[in-house]
């Protein structure tokens, strides 16, 4: 036949909508026409298509080819389409059987020698050809990726030859299996390794077992990456689903890794990174390291020297767990249900109220360089805690802290409360909950009557003090919140400026 159809998936954010690659060889002058909105990656299949024919032994039609992806009002990106446009012309020249194309979607890369390499989004693709109920081709990078949607049919190739094998009925491809889930909470650093900081110890389980966000201050070299680095270690494994929206997300930057792909992520960027690198974006929107932390940990040490725009930019995703980057011809939504940790020192120079060294900066300085975190910002960081220096006599005595996974199991505990109460963390209740869920006794209530007083916390900072009460309270296993628990919570709001 001269006209094959081939099923095949763009990416567009966290969707892969379809893409019908339709294959037309006509009479005249050899020519290659490709159609419907492709962009130059796209357009280079061309000479890659050509070589990998040739490579394979198969025959390129010396006729006019002309090649449309459907609806040509979608953008299509990437070389994902090398595949479907070389099956398309092999069916469309007979040199294979093209009645199994309706059952199958292809998507890959060609080398010029015919191989596939992987893709990206390969598990929003094979998400969609199971609702589909057609089986995917892939490249077999992408194999173990492709098969955590377990009820997909995913058939993994290592080259245009063995492609053509299947189709033709030759050597059938192998379905791949899901790979199983590898244990989240175990590995990584432990907090045992910790010498000291009990304060702030406290402070991370707490953040931990209500998802706040937490920011430590202190000189340098007193812990405060240690600390942040052991948080994953703290929160209980990822469930099922939990896991594969973080895998899917990961699977649109390419950074996918079946070996940790059931562990919480930590994120931790440079300080120069952009309002883009950040929360996302791009000509074609791609997730930023907000959107890679989801269902994890975003570390962000030496917060003031992130650029005021960048900071400013985390209040809405604190705020709603997603975030949409909106382009003139693109909009995409990816999720960012992601748990802050910062990290700062106390002035420029890191050594005000240091008990050895002397601080060179001015008080100008000081007030400058604590003035880059605005006040609405540090409204959403529920806890904020000093990290101070540890004696000596403490850092040569060995470790005597609990273990990541002592903490763990009184961090899930809370979890447990948690959801069997609201369905939510602590850190997701919205106002009308925190009335219903955070009620407190008569002392406790003039206990943080009086601190909004005295410490002039906005009504956001009064619900947040709730919120970390209730987390405080469900780490003792109290059903209601007691005047201790609001004082605890209200250490860890003391204002910055206080400090």
């Amino acid at each position: 036949m001269s006209l094959a159809l081939v099923h095949a998936r763009a990416l567009d954010g966290m969707h892969a909508p379809a893409v019908t690659v339709e294959v037309h060889l006509a009479n005249g002058l050899p020519a290659f026409n490709l159609v419907g909105l492709p962009d130059t990656e796209v357009r280079e299949a061309r000479e890659r298509v050509r070589a990998a024919i040739a490579t394979a032994q198969f025959e390129f039609p010396q006729r006019r080819i002309t090649v449309n992806l459907a609806p040509a009002d979608l953008p299509k990106e990437g070389g994902r389409f090398d595949l479907p446009i070389a099956v398309g012309i092999l069916a469309a020249s007979g040199q294979i059987d093209g009645t199994a194309l309706a059952a199958h979607e292809f998507i890959g890369e060609l080398s010029l020698s015919g191989e596939l390499r992987a893709v990206r989004g390969a598990l929003a693709a094979a998400l969609k050809a199971t609702a589909a109920e057609r089986a995917l081709v892939l490249p077999a990078a992408n194999a173990a990726e492709g098969a955590l949607a377990r009820t997909a049919t995913v058939l993994p190739a290592s080259d245009l030859l063995a492609v053509a094998a299947h189709l033709n009925g030759h050597q059938a491809l192998l379905r791949e299996a899901p790979p199983a889930p590898t244990a989240a909470a175990a590995g990584g650093p432990d907090l045992a390794d910790v010498k000291g900081q009990q304060q702030a110890r406290r402070a991370l389980e707490v953040a931990a077992a209500g998802q706040h966000a937490l920011l430590m201050y202190g000189p340098p070299g007193t812990g405060k990456s240690m600390l942040a680095r052991r948080l994953p270690g703290l929160l209980p494994a990822l469930g099922e689903a939990e896991a594969l929206e973080c895998a899917a997300v990961h699977s649109l930057d390419g950074s996918f890794d079946c070996a940790q792909w059931a562990r919480r992520p930590l994120r931790a960027p440079h300080h120069s990174a952009s309002a883009a690198a950040l929360i996302g974006g791009g000509s074609v929107p791609r997730p930023g390291e907000i959107s890679l932390a989801h269902h994890g940990v975003l570390f962000l040490d030496e917060l003031p020297e992130f650029d005021r725009r960048v900071l400013e930019s985390l209040r809405e995703p604190l705020e709603t767990g997603s975030v949409v980057v909106a382009r003139a011809q693109r909009r995409s939504e990816f999720p960012a249900r992601f748990q802050l940790v910062a990290a700062m020192n106390p002035c420029p120079c890191g050594y005000l109220g240091h008990p050895t060294r002397a601080c060179k900066c001015t008080p100008d300085q000081v007030a400058r360089y604590r003035g880059r975190l605005s006040g609405p910002l540090l409204d959403r960081i529920d806890l904020l805690v000093e990290v101070p220096l540890v004696p000596p006599e403490v850092l040569a005595a060995r470790p005597a802290g609990e273990s990541s996974a002592c903490v763990r199991e009184r961090v899930a505990a809370a979890w447990a409360r948690q959801h069997a109460r609201q369905g939510v963390p602590n850190s997701r209740l919205d106002e009308a909950a925190v009335e219903h869920h955070c009620t407190t006794a008569a002392d406790a209530a003039a206990l943080l009557g009086n601190a909004v007083s005295r410490l002039g916390l906005s009504a956001r900072a009064y619900h947040r003090v709730l919120r970390v009460a209730r987390t405080i309270a469900d780490l003792a296993g109290a059903p209601a919140i007691a005047a201790a628990h609001v004082a605890e919570a209200i250490q860890y709001r003391r204002p910055f400026d206080a400090r």
